[in-house]
């Protein structure tokens, strides 16, 4: 595609950032056509598109409110103990600071927005032939946006959220949860707190870990740290402080070439730092952890240049022991207490 023609269309659309990557998408349609590409791909790749432009527009006004992602069984009744469960969650959660973002459906997901309220809820919904769309409280809101395929959805539930909670469900939910531990696993995802969480009594989740640990684990598919990436609760407190508490100095990171940039809301003591490289020296392929000013391609992103960082060259193997030192970073003394972890990104 001409280069002349792509500035004009930006030019034409007031595209004033990013128009490097807008001009990749311009590329890859006109690509799409001279490639003669069979109707189906082109249907696929058109409605792919156009869920994701109108999810970005929904979840943009909310783009620097921290929000939780809460996956569970459209099937589950009211009277069921797990559906007190998600929505005091959801509850607790909510008065807390964050939004709670769910698949808009009966069920958990019902559960999950009626303790979180409308003013807190987003909703991604799947368009299914044996489902109506969202009701309840979600029903005709601006907060919510229907989906035609099942990885659309998941993006734009995985990709917003600091946070998730898995309550129990069928393969839909296995799905969601398999999906977001490998994501966490391969670095695809930036760490975040995952929960699982059944109600008092209940033995889903501890069943599910028996499988992991016996037969992925036993067998070498996983590692044994793979399983530092979740949590097992059946109680709310635990729950709620595990997301939380996961912000707590811990912020960010961001890659640099080879080098790994933590960036955190309260800066290591001296001590703090030399008992961090102690404790931690095996996850680093040379060197050690080490106080760094933003580096260059912060700076030119204009990102997060007000915090306080580290920096270390990390074997991006060991996901699961990376948990290990954001929870080492939050329990430091000079951590912000957990009262002061700010609800924005």
């Amino acid at each position: 595609m001409d280069r002349e023609l792509v500035r004009k269309l930006l030019d034409d659309a007031g595209a004033s950032r990013n128009r490097d990557v807008l001009g990749d998408i311009l590329r890859n349609a006109y690509g799409l056509a001279t490639d003669d590409a069979d109707r189906l791909d082109l249907k696929i790749t058109r409605d792919s598109l156009r869920e994701m432009r109108e999810a970005f527009r929904v979840f943009a006004p909310y783009d620097q409110v921290r929000k939780v992602t809460v996956f569970g069984s459209a099937r589950t009744l009211r009277t069921d103990p797990l559906y007190d469960h998600a929505r005091e969650l959801a509850r607790r959660l909510a008065d807390n600071g964050w939004m709670v973002v769910t698949g808009a459906g009966p069920g958990i997901m019902a559960a999950a927005t009626e303790g979180a309220g409308p003013e807190r809820s987003l909703g991604v919904t799947i368009r299914l032939p044996f489902e109506e769309g969202p009701d309840g409280l979600l029903a005709g809101s601006d907060r919510v946006v229907a989906m035609k395929y099942f990885f659309t959805r998941k993006l734009m539930l995985m990709k917003e959220s600091s946070g998730f909670v898995c309550l129990p469900g069928g393969f839909g939910t296995q799905d969601e949860t398999f999906e977001l531990l490998t994501l966490q696993q391969t670095g695809k995802a930036t760490p975040a707190p995952i929960v699982l969480l059944d109600v008092p009594g209940l033995t889903y989740w501890k069943g599910w870990q028996r499988f992991v640990d016996d037969e992925l684990v036993t067998a070498g598919w996983v590692s044994p740290r793979d399983t530092n990436l979740f949590v097992v609760t059946d109680d709310i407190d635990v729950a709620v402080d595990a997301i939380r508490g996961f912000w707590r100095n811990y912020e960010s990171l961001r890659w640099a070439g080879d080098r790994l940039i933590i960036r955190l809301r309260a800066a290591p003591t001296d001590a703090e730092l030399a008992d961090l490289n102690q404790r931690f020296a095996d996850l680093c392929l040379v060197g050690g952890i080490e106080r760094t000013d933003p580096l260059p391609a912060e700076v030119s992103d204009n990102d997060r240049l007000d915090l306080p960082r580290l920096v270390m060259r990390f074997d991006v193997r060991r996901a699961g022991d990376f948990r290990d030192l954001i929870s080492a970073l939050n329990q430091l003394a000079s951590a912000p207490p957990l009262d002061a972890e700010a609800s924005a990104r």
